[in-house]
């Protein structure tokens, strides 16, 4: 991601040298488990999601995508073959791109396949994103649903007397839409079952695709009696994280405008708050004796909005150099940056260091 670097760079404005004065208590902020424990357990398994309850984060992340029939699978990516051995099982399913996308599946198909850890195949070998981390193929995982993963935290809030949240994020609205699906009806029917209803429930919603928010604030949740908080998510117009459709053919969606003056006001118009990626908070060029801060936080802040970047790693190459180690990169993004809460893979140690500093 970091070959991105150099346009990111251009887009950043406002960079502040100085540290801003930070005005809150640790007990503001909080941690949400990305993906789970998803640093100790393969990516949103159940026991992932188990683990990082029981290290006492404030919210769990769930990536929802829809299948054949319609059921909301809680999966990172809309395709299956990155953590799954979907090409074993069902060889002759993938599409034209070699992908196995999971709307071409039925949730009883899904229930076949083993979960793993996230791999790459090269030459014919399966090899892990993150070799340190949980083995591939040991042990057993699966692809669950939305309300499985929903009645498994509200039933622990019931029997540990906790209150952890959810923070959902709607996959590639745009794909599911133009395959005719609408998922984000769908997501926002399930979490209203459940009594997620208004900004006071333990709930955000996110998502990159910036015209499908705007659609849930202004129609879908209306429809609903819903108003939950919402989320933007922040991306490089070069990753191609969200389309849209143009004469029929797919372009990617632009997202410099978001750099630009005045953005966070205009994102504050439909969204609770943002969720930028770390070098869009921190500069790239930061060093140990001289972080280098974007006006977004602040600008976000002004606005009214939360900030929440992604996605703090303890693995090997993903400590900022700008950084001594985990815990000082939480510390200057928490306390010097002045975000509101990170995602990350190992959330006890976020939690630890909350904990810590209070």
């Amino acid at each position: 991601m970091f070959t991105q670097l150099p346009s990111l760079k251009k887009l950043l404005l406002g960079i502040v040298i100085s540290l801003p004065i930070a005005s809150y208590t640790y007990a503001d902020k909080i941690v949400v488990a990305h993906r789970g424990a998803s640093g100790y357990l393969p990516e949103h398994s159940m026991a992932a999601k188990s683990m990082a309850y029981a290290m006492g984060v404030d919210y769990i992340e769930q990536d929802v995508v829809m299948t054949k029939d319609d059921k909301l699978v809680v999966l990172h990516d809309h395709y299956l073959d990155r953590v799954t051995n979907v090409a074993d099982v069902y060889p002759d399913r993938k599409r034209e791109d070699g992908r196995y996308y999971a709307i071409d599946f039925t949730f009883a198909e899904i229930e076949t396949l083993e979960m793993t850890e996230a791999f790459n195949v090269k030459e014919g070998k399966k090899s892990a994103d993150y070799p340190t981390r949980f083995p591939l193929g040991q042990s057993h995982f699966q692809v669950h649903t939305l309300e499985n993963e929903i009645e498994l935290i509200q039933g622990l809030n019931t029997s540990t007397g906790n209150d952890i949240g959810l923070y959902l994020e709607i996959k590639a609205p745009w794909f599911h839409r133009h395959e005719g699906k609408d998922i984000s009806t769908a997501v926002l029917k399930v979490l209203k079952e459940y009594g997620y209803t208004d900004k006071s429930s333990r709930v955000y919603l996110q998502s990159f695709d910036t015209n499908e928010l705007k659609r849930i604030k202004t129609d879908l949740m209306p429809k609903l009696a819903m108003d939950i908080k919402l989320v933007q998510l922040m991306a490089e117009t070069s990753w191609g994280e969200t389309k849209e459709y143009v004469d029929g053919k797919a372009v990617d969606y632009n997202y410099d405008w978001m750099f630009k003056p005045g953005a966070m006001k205009e994102i504050a118009t439909y969204a609770d708050g943002v969720g930028p990626w770390k070098p869009m908070v921190v500069a790239p060029e930061s060093t140990k004796d001289k972080l280098v801060f974007t006006s977004l936080v602040k600008d976000a802040h002004d606005a009214g909005m939360q900030v929440h970047p992604y996605t703090f790693r303890l693995d090997e190459g993903r400590i900022p150099s700008y950084a001594d180690d985990f815990e000082d990169l939480l510390d200057i993004f928490y306390n010097k940056a002045n975000v509101d809460g990170v995602f990350t893979d190992f959330p006890d140690r976020a939690v630890k260091f909350l904990k810590a500093n209070k």
